[in-house]
């Protein structure tokens, strides 16, 4: 299943991830490298360690799990759920692709801009999910439905 093969490359998945830099992966262990965040003229430039589950073929679950005795400020929770969906009209299969993912981020700011940070934010995770999704499947020559 070539999405499963995108979803586990840890050198693919940066290059159709928005604000994604690079991955190193140890095993079940990805450290995630974001780029430059600037949100109410404070810059952050995440990375954070998540272990990964994978279920072959199936699902990605991860959650935030930093190395013993190391802070990071920013974290993901969730998982990517993959099923079969009803192939084209020309029999190619095809796989419906569920993502569900909550992010994380300690920011130096005051509680009071919180409002703004997290609209902000949504809107900018928004985005990226777009654009990943328009990625994704044009690097695998897909269209959506």
């Amino acid at each position: 299943m070539a999405i499963w093969k995108v979803l586990t490359d840890p050198v693919v998945l940066p290059k159709l991830t928005p604000l994604l830099n690079r991955i190193e992966a140890d095993g079940d262990r990805w450290r995630w490298h974001m780029v430059r965040l600037a949100v109410l003229g404070v810059g952050i430039k995440p990375v954070f360690t998540e272990r990964m589950v994978f279920t072959e073929g199936k699902s990605i679950d991860f959650t935030h799990d930093p190395p013993p005795g190391v802070t990071e400020w920013a974290g993901a929770e969730g998982h990517y759920t993959l099923t079969d969906a009803e192939p084209e009209a020309d029999g190619t299969p095809a796989t419906h692709l569920q993502i569900a993912l909550t992010l994380t981020v300690d920011m130096p700011l005051s509680r009071l801009a919180a409002p703004v940070v997290e609209r902000t934010m949504r809107a900018t995770m928004d985005a990226t999910g777009d654009r990943f999704a328009a990625n994704l499947l044009r690097h695998l020559h897909a269209r959506q439905r």
